[in-house]
Order: structure tokens, then sequence, then C-alpha cells
């Protein structure tokens, strides 16, 4: 039975303090953040229930402090007293704040949260309302969600919530294929090649979705394995398990293309030397040739996952 069916609203206000941070962990943990610690369940979190480094392709992973309001409102008062502990905890100061919250949240309390963090020398804030994290949670776990809303208890760790994301018996095809969609959602995949920046991260980005659908093995840019998602042998339905062997067919296309235009000099890196540098030439031709190999894989991913939204932009 698929969840949309069973799943209702989220009262997350009828769930504790620890209940609400216990989901907030386990879903940036799906979410393959790296170096997750929970520290408000030890009673002494000096303004950081989590803190976490979220990854990127395509800038800086940003080490993240992690506030989980599970109240009627977001205050003022509360926002900046933990961001001033978070500044002040040992760890040093975070690039980012992030609030998630059981409440709405105003645009003029995200204003203000935002000033207050650029003030301390902060200056990004992400700021999710109840509304806007269910809907995260059903775009991205959807099987946390249902655990929740069935009313079956989450483990008391940190490490045994590790251990909980990482089981894939009980998901079924369209949230396996959910998860797996994650591995499209990066610069690599939506930013047409004329305007790419990294040639060496694109390339990593192609391997790393070809790893991700054939293994589950989801990895920092440096290699170190952060967490398993269920891989395409986890499928039951035959059809879908084939369409996502296509899609890995169509990435290793464009993996093997990308290297051919590169040995033929229809891509090339300007010549300073510099591995990241974002200056390279490249043939009108190779440029359409590298846009439509990833449209085929884009639609052979959306063929078993209609939904799916990443497009070439």
């Amino acid at each position: 039975m698929s969840i949309a069916q069973t799943v209702r609203p989220i009262h997350f206000e009828d769930f504790s303090g620890s209940e609400f941070e216990r989901l907030v962990f386990a879903y940036h943990l799906c979410e393959g953040w790296t170096d997750l610690a929970w520290y408000g369940q030890t009673g002494s979190d000096q303004g950081r229930d989590i803190v976490g480094t979220r990854p990127f392709d395509d800038r800086p992973d940003e080490r993240t402090v992690i506030q989980c309001v599970n109240r009627a409102s977001l205050t003022q008062t509360k926002a900046e007293k933990d961001m001033s502990a978070a500044i002040g905890a040992a760890f040093g100061r975070p690039a980012t704040f992030k609030f998630v919250c059981r409440c709405s949240v105003s645009a003029q309390r995200r204003d203000e949260v935002k000033a207050a963090a650029n003030k301390l020398g902060v200056a990004r804030v992400t700021i999710w309302s109840g509304s806007e994290f269910e809907e995260h949670l059903r775009l991205r776990a959807e099987f946390l969600l249902r655990r929740l809303v069935e009313g079956v208890p989450f483990p008391d760790t940190a490490a045994e919530l590790r251990d909980f994301v990482d089981r894939f018996s009980a998901i079924t095809d369209d949230q396996t294929l959910a998860m797996l969609a994650r591995a499209f959602d990066r610069p690599a995949f939506r930013t047409p090649f004329q305007q790419e920046s990294n040639l060496p991260a694109f390339l990593q980005a192609v391997e790393d979705t070809i790893r991700v659908l054939s293994t589950g093995i989801w990895q920092t840019r440096e290699g170190v394995e952060i967490h398993r998602l269920p891989s395409l042998h986890h499928i039951r339905d035959p059809s879908v398990r084939s369409a996502l062997e296509a899609t890995v067919r169509e990435l290793d296309h464009l993996r093997r293309r990308y290297k051919t235009l590169l040995s033929i000099g229809a891509i090339r890196p300007c010549g300073c030397g510099d591995p990241s540098c974002p200056t390279f030439m490249l043939t009108d031709a190779a440029a359409r040739e590298m846009d439509h190999a990833r449209d085929r894989v884009l639609t052979a991913f959306r063929k078993p996952y209609p939904s799916f939204s990443v497009t070439l932009e």
C-alpha cells in the first residue's frame, strides 16, 4: 500500500522534544549529511541539538548547527540565545544555522533570525516550518514518516538510528526510488554543460551516481562512505529494476562520451594546470551532445518514477 494513502497530516506537537530530535536526526542521515552528532540527547547541547556537515558538489561542504524547535512558536529570544551559545561552543563557529520547527514561521521572524545570525558572523540560515519539514519528509524519507504516524518508537541513540536508517526490508519500491532520486539532485544533472564550472567534479558526480544506483553506497567527494541507500537490487518489481538498470547504462554512456570528447579535444581544459579551474573550451556540438546524453539519463530514471523533477535548467 502506498504511504500516500495511509499517512495523514502530521501533528508534531504530539511528540516529545526527544522524539522530534530523533526524527530530525534520522532525516538528515537519510539526506546524506556527514559527521552528524546529536547533542540534545546528552542534556548539555550548548545551543546545538544536532551538528553535522552538509556535502555539496559545487561549493565547500557546510558545517551546520541544527536546532530542533518543538515549540508552539520560534521566538527571537530563543533563537538568539541558542545561536550565541553555539558560537561559543568548543567545536568552533559553524558555517550555517538551521532551525527545524514544528510550528509555522512568519517571514518577519525569518528575517529577524537571519539578521541576528549575520551579526554573529554566520551568513547562512535555513528555517523550516512544520509544514516545510513534513514536505521534505514526504519527498525524501517517507518510511520515517510512516513509522512516526504508526506510533512505532524510534531508536534511542544516534548509533541505533544510523543502523535503523540503513535497513531496507520495510521500504517499498516507490520509497526506494525517492531515495535514489537524491543522487541526481546536483549541479551535474541540472546545469547546461556550457555552464559547467568544474570538469573533474562533473565526472565524479556521474560516477558517484552510478555507484549509488548500483550498490547503494553514498560517498563524500573524498571517497568516505556516508551511509547506504537501497540500490536497484532491492527493487522488487522486475520492470522497475529493469528501468533502473537502463538508467545505469545511460549514465555509463554519458561517462564514456565525456571521456571520448575530452580525448579528442572537443572538450579541452584551459591548460593552466589547475584541475579545479572553471575555464575550459568545448565545441557547440560537444555541448549539445553532453546535454542530450544527460536528458537521456533523466528520462530513463523518470520512466519508473514519474514524479522525478530534476531537469536541465
